[in-house]
């Protein structure tokens, strides 16, 4: 088996790696668009993915860094990912009105399944994407272990543990992400940013304003607890509450029709359903709705962004010194001068997050648990100053190609 890392050598998302089988059959380890692409900008493959020759498509998550680039590979490919991360996928590629020439197939994690001469296995782990997975990848004799984005702070962080615990044996090639490495991004866990939430919520009599992705469900649930807590509810966006709706069956996670979940209607959100035949939608989420009006006044968790601030403004909303406004991403994304940033300066700026990716301490910890052979660093900035502790540390360049 051969390994070709297309891109992903010193660069934080946009991933795509090639495992090679002796037969000439190829796995493609996501097709991940560049974070730093315009939205607007096509033609981002790899120079070096031959994108004529057959090849199947593994996608370890529904983060667009990880499979943003699928409308650009041939439709015959076929695409595989968890169950939920295909759901998510469709309904964010139908946003950004980038149609995928293909439906991904869900895999059970856990479960092994062959795609050609190759036998994969995907490991369910903690992440902010909801359903990110670990591949064990098993050809030619060889293992391959590819961690995606994973960390051991959220809230399924026992699946790391116990992965840690009772590691494949054998592993030939740890494909390790390194997100965090010479950072100093925070990495406590969500139940400690629930706390913080609670008593932020205790200490300002306002709304808290709070800026989130709705895709980091483990953040959803962190507000919607700590908003339980302090007797608020938590009014999300239409969009949030599809996302919720599309992955909730089945599961503890809060989503319209819960106690203290409410969704507002606004104008830009209606017309985007109405406009692609999703009144079924509009209709679903009616008896939990609320005009954006309602939040004049109201103590509550109340999910902002810009296209939201934009309608609330439009009714008359507007944040005052009680009120927090909460920025509860990566503080590399937050701008000052934004529409949400410029409409709440009012209110007082928190900044209550933590990180996606495992910390530094805990990737070292992780590769020495799963005792590979040798790791092929990816996802990250900082691999050049991480040091010794990374046994059988063999970087890539970009393109760069090597035997497992």
């Amino acid at each position: 088996m051969r390994v070709t890392l297309h891109r992903g050598a010193a660069e934080i998302g946009g991933t795509c790696i090639e495992l090679r089988h002796s037969s000439g059959a190829r796995l493609i380890l996501d097709a991940g668009r560049p974070l730093d692409a315009p939205a607007e900008v096509a033609g981002l493959l790899p120079p070096t993915l031959d994108t004529a020759a057959p090849a199947a498509v593994l996608v370890c998550h529904a983060h667009q860094d990880h499979w943003g680039l699928l409308p650009e590979l041939l439709g015959t490919w076929p695409v595989h990912c968890g169950t939920a991360s295909a759901r998510l996928i469709a309904l964010t590629s139908r946003f950004a009105r980038r149609p995928l020439p293909r439906q991904p197939r869900g895999w059970q994690p856990g479960r092994p399944f062959d795609v050609g001469p190759f036998r994969v296995t995907p490991i369910l782990t903690d992440h902010s994407a909801f359903d990110a997975a670990m591949l064990l990848v098993e050809g030619d004799g060889k293992r391959v272990l590819y961690s995606g984005d994973f960390r051991r702070h959220g809230r399924k962080s026992a699946l790391v543990d116990r992965l840690m615990a009772a590691p494949p044996e054998g592993i030939d090639l740890l494909i390790l992400e390194g997100t965090n490495l010479g950072t100093d991004k925070p990495v406590v866990t969500e139940a400690a940013l629930e706390a913080k939430f609670v008593a932020l919520m205790a200490r300002k009599p306002g709304r808290i304003l709070t800026a989130w992705s709705g895709q980091n469900i483990d953040r959803t649930v962190t507000l919607y607890r700590a908003a339980r807590r302090s007797g608020r509810p938590l009014i999300v966006d239409l969009y949030t509450a599809e996302v919720l709706e599309a992955i909730a069956d089945g599961t503890r996670l809060p989503r319209p029709g819960f106690p203290g979940v409410k969704v507002v209607f606004t104008r830009g959100l209606v017309r985007h359903y109405q406009r692609h035949g999703r009144q079924d939608l509009l209709d679903r989420m009616l008896p939990h709705g609320m005009s954006a009006s309602r939040l004049t006044g109201a103590r509550a968790v109340v999910m902002v962004r810009d296209a939201l601030v934009r309608d609330y403004a439009a009714k008359g909303v507007a944040p005052a010194p009680g009120d927090a406004f909460v920025w509860s991403s990566w503080r590399g994304y937050h701008d000052p001068s934004s529409p949400t940033s410029t409409w709440a300066k009012a209110a007082e700026l928190v900044f209550l997050h933590t990180s996606g990716h495992a910390s530094a301490n805990d990737l070292l910890t992780f590769a020495q648990a799963m005792r590979p052979k040798r790791i092929l660093p990816v996802h990250g900035l900082n691999w050049a100053h991480a040091g010794t502790p990374f046994a059988g540390l063999s970087p890539l360049p970009n393109g760069g190609t090597m035997d497992v």
